[in-house]
């Protein structure tokens, strides 16, 4: 056979096998987007009741809550004011990043700024009613989507909640990486990292890459009497877009993956670039080179201490893992949903507006609940058991050298 025609048979058969997988993702995809997956381990959970007693604090988990509704109508700040109103003084809201879309706040004079001024206005009139903690994390948005001048951007909406909401804990303060610390109650410690700091361009505070992770390891060891919540901004494992997982709709229209309305289609090139976000990433996926270095050495961390809670926003849809007896939690279906893919190591998600809530009771007990609006009633909840942490798996002695190289 010529070669010419060897060539365009082999891409005969390569494109008939990628329609034929694409047709079965997106028959498999239609069966269970928006619907709840709970691993097959915990399908029971609607047999376990919360404690009869009152939690001794409670910490709600709102990430990318940038686009709410400006008009008194918002369903997550509706469902926020109804938690705050059950829990009262005991505890503590955190906003996990991306404050205000698309670009954070910009300076006063920027035909943007009274719209970026309503949205994040709305959820400070709402958290402002709250008589516990508040605390605001900043995330890749709110640092202008990560481009050069995004420290100025940063400091300019920390400024802002000073002058709005002065009760406020907007941590790391001035776009340092921390971690800082705030004790929630006795024996319940929170610990931040601001993560854009690592995958940031252009100007940012300075310090040391790595000094960071050895304080938090101080941190830790020296609070091991204590229940830890580290918060940050971007995931340590996802099932959703900034994981690397795609709908089959994104490789026909590969541009709905910068804008929602992009359907341009662009069958078999247009699976390209989701296998670059996979392989290569953009600099808010967690193959991209910066992310990856910082996801890295942060779960050399936490994968050394068991039943460390670990929360973040960025993936705009609701997920929970536990890996190497730590909980891994996405809470950033604050204002926007996205795919995320069931299956996996994830115990939980859900393609649906919402958050999450942890309840921590007396003894040790700590339970994690899924809030929603217009649930009739909780779609998931699940007793955070003290776990010992699973060996992580062994790397070959190539890989470990390049990863020691490479710190």
């Amino acid at each position: 056979m010529p070669v010419t025609s060897l060539l365009l048979y082999t891409l005969a058969v390569a494109a008939v096998a990628l329609t034929l997988w694409l047709l079965r993702r997106f028959a498999e995809e239609r069966r269970y987007r928006r619907r709840p997956y709970v691993a097959p381990a915990h399908n029971d959970w609607p047999q376990h009741p919360l404690p009869a007693d009152a939690p001794r604090h409670r910490v709600a988990l709102l990430g990318d809550p940038g686009a709410v509704a400006t008009n008194g109508s918002d369903p997550i700040l509706s469902r926020l004011a109804e938690w705050q109103q059950e829990t009262g003084a005991a505890g503590t809201v955190i906003i996990l990043g991306d404050n205000i879309y698309p670009t954070g706040l910009p300076a006063p004079e920027h035909p943007g700024r009274a719209a970026a001024e309503a949205r994040f206005d709305a959820l400070l009139a709402t958290l402002r009613q709250f008589q516990g903690h508040v605390v605001l994390l900043s995330g890749n948005h709110d640092w202008n989507k990560g481009r050069p001048d995004g420290w100025e951007y940063l400091r300019r909406q920390e400024a802002y909640v000073r002058e709005h909401l002065p009760t406020a804990h907007y941590l790391p303060t001035n776009g340092a990486p921390g971690p800082v610390t705030l004790q929630l109650a006795d024996g319940i410690l929170l610990i931040v990292l601001n993560t854009q700091w690592w995958v940031q361009r252009g100007p940012r505070p300075a310090a040391d890459t790595k000094e960071p992770f050895r304080q938090l390891r101080q941190l830790l060891a020296a609070n091991r009497h204590q229940r830890v919540v580290v918060a940050g901004h971007h995931p340590l494992y996802s099932n959703a877009l900034h994981g690397g997982k795609f709908t089959a709709k994104q490789h026909v229209f590969p541009l709905t993956t910068v804008h929602k309305r992009a359907y341009v289609p662009l069958p078999f090139i247009g699976s390209l670039l989701p296998l670059y976000r996979k392989l290569f990433g953009a600099a808010e996926d967690m193959a991209h080179p910066r992310y990856r270095k910082m996801r890295r050495r942060l779960l050399r961390v936490l994968h050394e201490f068991p039943n460390i809670i670990y929360a973040a926003g960025h993936d705009h849809n609701l997920q929970y893992f536990q890996r190497y007896g730590g909980h891994y939690l996405v809470s950033g279906a604050g204002s926007k949903t996205a795919f995320v893919q069931k299956g996996g190591n994830a115990t939980f998600v859900h393609e649906h507006i919402g958050f999450f809530s942890l309840d921590f009771y007396t003894g040790q007990e700590t339970w994690l609940r899924t809030l929603e609006p217009g649930a009739t009633s909780e779609v998931f909840r699940l007793r955070l058991q003290p776990a010992t942490p699973a060996t992580p798996p062994v790397v070959p002695l190539p890989q470990q050298l390049g990863q020691l190289l490479s710190r």
